[in-house]
């Protein structure tokens, strides 16, 4: 995976690649997919939402330049995995997942993993985690219509929101970058992500 679909696509950030070749996959993949953990897809998880293909997670984490100081907000949990790679990278990860049933999941999956010190939270992704603001970097996992302020203004200045934007059935993967005068769009590329869900995102 980390040769064939990361490095052999211009992900070159070697802590990514090693962070991405130590997180067991398949762990946070439905028992009946585990034998496709490792392809270049997109799988299904529950609940209509997927775990995003190993390409789209390194491209994300990668974006975001986390090192291991960086406290980091994980905007919509999942199966855990997106969270359990931040985690081989910053100094702290705090993941928030509106779905109950899917965040017990990822709960006992990174637990399984070895990420237990993952903060999971259940709640509406598009407001973050405000009490553990501010965050040196915020990946979000799901697309939304337009950056959510909630989620902007929860970076401390300086730092850094990775967010697919646009319509559902397709979006641009955005840098963000906070500074004196607003949100500054530094890198943008085409993406397809499921869509964000809640207050400042697509609806319920």
């Amino acid at each position: 995976m980390v040769d064939e679909q990361l490095r052999a696509r211009d992900v070159v950030a070697e802590r990514v690649l090693e962070a991405m070749a130590r997180v067991p996959r398949e762990i946070f993949v439905p028992e009946h997919l585990r034998r496709h953990a490792y392809e270049d897809a997109a799988l299904p998880i529950g609940f209509g939402q997927t775990i995003s293909q190993p390409y789209m997670v390194a491209r994300i984490v990668e974006t975001l330049g986390v090192d291991g100081g960086d406290r980091v907000l994980d905007v919509g949990t999942g199966s855990g995995y997106q969270a359990a790679v931040l985690a081989e990278l910053a100094g702290e990860v705090v993941s928030i997942e509106r779905l109950p049933e899917l965040a017990e999941r990822a709960r006992a999956c990174l637990a399984a993993a070895g990420y237990e010190r993952v903060e999971l939270h259940v709640g509406d992704g598009t407001l973050g985690v405000p009490e553990r603001a501010p965050y040196d970097a915020i990946g979000v996992a799901a697309a939304a219509p337009e950056l959510p302020e909630a989620l902007y203004a929860q970076l401390r200045p300086g730092g850094r929101l990775v967010i697919p934007v646009g319509g559902r059935f397709g979006q641009r993967l955005e840098l963000i970058v906070r500074s004196p005068e607003g949100p500054a769009v530094v890198r943008s590329v085409q993406c397809r992500f499921v869509p964000l869900v809640g207050e400042q995102g697509f609806g319920e």
